[in-house]
């Protein structure tokens, strides 16, 4: 039956940034559909491992921060939750971090530490994982892109330079690891009523921009892009890789 290929039952997955927003929601989504899940996080994430053992899933914790983990810090992230949990078959590269500046007055600080979150990191998990997944012939990595890997952006150069860069990484890895039935895909989110937007949110004349140019009507918010972590986490999505998925309300076509 088609919607037996959407189940994750006996999957384990791994999700970053997973305390809060989209990386919890995407970590229970994927819980739902009967994966167990691990959460690396550096924050507390306990509320989100309370609602996946709420659902009857396994759920492990890791404490690492994206910002000055070292590369072998986050390989043994993935090696952590292997022992733990059995298995990795699915990452979620979903921590990111913003920071906002005019270019010429961008601090070093800003453009380091976001590039390390939203790139470097999202480069060693997927390697880390990534190894794991060739040798059980079976895997899937779901980046989280952005409106902004299409676009150039407004006072954030290094988000919109590494959201650039997520884009460019799912593709090369995809061409890479497809023949070993592993995918790499990217979900974009649109404009999402996140702690990372707050700041948008609360410029009214800003905001009243943004929303009239999405079709939709209305800010995204995390239950928007369930569907498409599960669909792209599953075996339903086989054959999609390479792929950066617009969850926009129409942003991105008006």
């Amino acid at each position: 039956m088609i919607l037996d290929t959407f189940r994750l039952d006996g999957r384990v997955a791994v999700v970053t940034g997973s305390s809060r927003g989209l990386g919890q929601g995407a970590a229970v989504a994927l819980a739902e559909a009967g994966a167990d899940v691990a959460l690396i996080d550096r924050g507390d994430a306990s509320h989100t491992a309370e609602l996946i053992a709420g659902l009857g899933r396994r759920v492990h914790t890791v404490t690492r921060d994206l910002a000055t983990a070292t590369p072998d810090e986050l390989h043994g992230a993935i090696d952590e939750v292997a022992a733990e949990l059995g298995r990795v078959d699915i990452l979620v590269n979903n921590a990111g971090t913003i920071r906002r500046a005019p270019a010429a007055e961008h601090p070093v600080s800003d453009w380091d530490e976001v590039l390390r979150i939203n790139l470097d990191a999202v480069f060693h998990l997927s390697q880390a994982a990534g190894r794991r997944m060739i040798e059980q012939g079976w895997g899937r990595i779901v980046n989280v892109a952005s409106m902004l890997s299409f676009q150039g952006g407004i006072l954030v150069p290094g988000y919109t330079a590494s959201k650039h860069a997520v884009a460019g990484l799912t593709k090369a890895l995809a061409n890479e690891w497809a023949p070993y039935g592993v995918t790499v895909n990217a979900v974009a989110p649109g404009y999402m009523a996140t702690d990372n937007t707050a700041p948008i949110r609360a410029d009214t004349d800003r905001e009243a921009s943004i929303l009239s140019r999405i079709p939709a009507g209305r800010w995204g918010t995390p239950a928007d892009l369930q569907g498409t972590f599960v669909f792209l986490a599953s075996e339903a999505a086989a054959y999609v890789t390479g792929a950066i998925v617009p969850v926009d309300g129409g942003w991105l076509v008006r």
